[in-house]
């Protein structure tokens, strides 16, 4: 996710001085300050927000600070908030005018092998075992609603193959991506068994990152034309012209 977002800061020709980093990544923070931006940190996880030396954020307040910040970006955190359309709205209130937002995080379609697994584990009687995904299209939609000018979300994927269903499940541990719904049932041996057997070996597995961008609004900046004001017609630039006769 850090890679992503660093390919898409090298894509902006300017120069940031100031960021909120919303989600204490020590690779994202590291990136920043090489390039002389200040990382301003809060995090609302207590155990990553002590071990990184971040400011405590709660999640209703995550990215507290009206235009403040030149730059706010996020690796691995949106996905799992309660309420993102109210924090992207922070994000967006953050920024100063002509401010950059930019997030990667988990989002659908991922992880569909595991899903089918533990739907057969479950057999009769499913369970939620996972929080909600956020698909692209919705992504979008939220960055509008939260007022971001030239918004745009796209989807990025990533392709594994698992040996087994215990080294996705330690790998989803150690990224702390697994099952953070308040109400969780547990699982026995007997569980793990059906999972791991209905996983099988080498199955490939699909991860989904979905990335945000979007710009405080700014006068400087590009406008859509208005409604019914073009001059050319779509149809006839699209139209293919008519094949020749033989002879």
């Amino acid at each position: 996710m850090v890679e992503i977002l660093v390919e898409r800061l090298d894509g902006v020709q300017r120069e940031f001085a100031s960021a909120l980093v919303i989600g204490a990544e020590p690779a994202l923070i590291a990136m920043l300050e090489s390039r002389g931006c200040r990382a301003y940190v809060r995090e609302a996880a207590p155990r990553r927000a002590l071990r990184a030396g971040a400011r405590r954020a709660e999640e209703d307040r995550i990215a507290a600070g009206d235009a403040a910040y030149d730059l706010v970006v996020s690796a691995n955190c949106l996905d799992t908030v309660a309420d993102l359309p109210g924090v992207l709205v922070q994000c967006r209130r953050a920024l100063r005018s002509d401010g950059l937002f930019l997030a990667c995080f988990f989002g659908a379609p991922s992880l569909p092998a595991l899903r089918r697994a533990v739907a057969t584990a479950d057999g009769d009687s499913p369970v939620a075992r996972f929080h909600p995904q956020i698909d692209v299209r919705a992504a979008g939609d939220l960055l509008v609603r939260a007022g971001f000018a030239l918004p745009v979300a796209d989807l990025e994927t990533l392709t594994i193959a698992y040996s087994s269903f215990g080294r996705l499940i330690g790998d989803l541990r150690d990224a702390a991506a697994t099952n953070v719904l308040r109400d969780r049932r547990s699982v026995n041996r007997g569980w793990l068994a059906r999972a791991a057997e209905a996983f099988g070996g080498q199955p490939k597995e699909t991860i989904g990152l979905v990335v945000l961008t979007g710009w405080a609004p700014d006068a400087s900046q590009p406008k859509p034309a208005r409604r019914g004001s073009a001059t050319a017609s779509l149809a006839a630039a699209l139209a293919k012209p008519a094949p020749r006769a033989s002879r």
